[in-house]
């Protein structure tokens, strides 16, 4: 049985790993419904094993991004400070919500980001872009760094709180809404918001692992292959992801993701209905 478990870890994390690197950071959110349907956890037991796995795979990521000197790590410094801050608020109320209502709350936000990454991979989403605007955080061209104002603060600080509550509630890096934020947020080029979101996951997604370990909520049987496995299949991922069009693997992912999320939802209601 033991065998069992950790040779179906190692595949799930292997599969989750492969979509990461394929698909950028929102493919982690996969990490999650693959160990409910997989191993049959509960979402409050997959999260933090998939934060485990998405917060080392985001921490390589941004060790990458550093050396490139792509990521801005005072505004991702920031950014974390908030989300640690929140994170134990949805890490406590993951274990006080069933796990049915958990599960449709899941389903809901697999959806949002299906929905989104095919909008981008179809081009509809350039299509009807609002008009451009001053973002709240603006890049100093003398020195290269933002220009802390008070309402760049607050937009930094809004990110921070959501992707942190996400976090501790669903287990999910929260790269899906850290990239959008930061897209409208400040005027940063992509390959830096990238970089800089991965960063902030990383640092979030510590904390949430930490505080499930401390509380003994975190089944290290589980998460260890499936979490070295996740890793592999990351760099895996990244060295073929250029052998495919980016489009086709954003399409791709969000009819699974789609189908994903609508599979957790008639299986939360069945529960609820039983």
């Amino acid at each position: 049985m033991i065998y069992s478990v950790t040779l179906i870890s190692l595949g799930l994390g292997g599969g989750v790993g492969l979509i990461l690197g394929l698909t950028g950071a929102g493919g982690a959110i996969m990490a999650v419904p693959l160990l409910v349907f997989g191993l049959h956890l509960n979402v409050s037991q997959a999260a933090p094993i998939a934060l485990l796995a998405v917060g080392l795979s985001a921490a390589l990521g941004a060790v990458l991004g550093l050396r490139a000197g792509k990521v801005r790590y005072r505004a991702a410094g920031f950014i974390a400070a908030t989300g640690i801050v929140v994170s134990p608020l949805g890490l406590w109320a993951a274990r006080r919500l069933p796990n049915a209502p958990l599960a449709i709350i899941f389903a809901g936000v697999l959806g949002m980001v299906a929905w989104r990454m095919w909008r981008q991979g179809s081009g509809a989403a350039a299509a009807t872009a609002a008009p451009p605007r001053t973002p709240p955080c603006l890049l100093n061209a003398d020195t290269g760094r933002l220009r802390w104002t008070a309402p760049c603060a607050r937009a930094l600080a809004g990110t921070g709180v959501i992707a942190g509550f996400l976090s501790g509630l669903l287990g999910v890096g929260g790269g899906f809404v850290i990239v959008p934020a930061l897209r409208r947020a400040t005027d940063l080029p992509m390959q830096a918001i990238v970089g800089t979101s991965l960063a902030v996951i990383a640092l979030v997604s510590a904390s949430g692992v930490v505080a499930a370990a401390a509380g003994g909520h975190l089944d290290w049987a589980i998460a260890l292959p499936f979490t070295l496995a996740a890793v592999a299949g990351m760099l895996a991922g990244r060295a073929v992801a250029d052998r495919f069009p980016p489009r086709r693997l954003q399409q791709s992912f969000a009819l699974f993701a789609a189908l994903v999320a609508a599979a957790m939802l008639v299986k939360a209601v069945m529960a609820l209905a039983a």
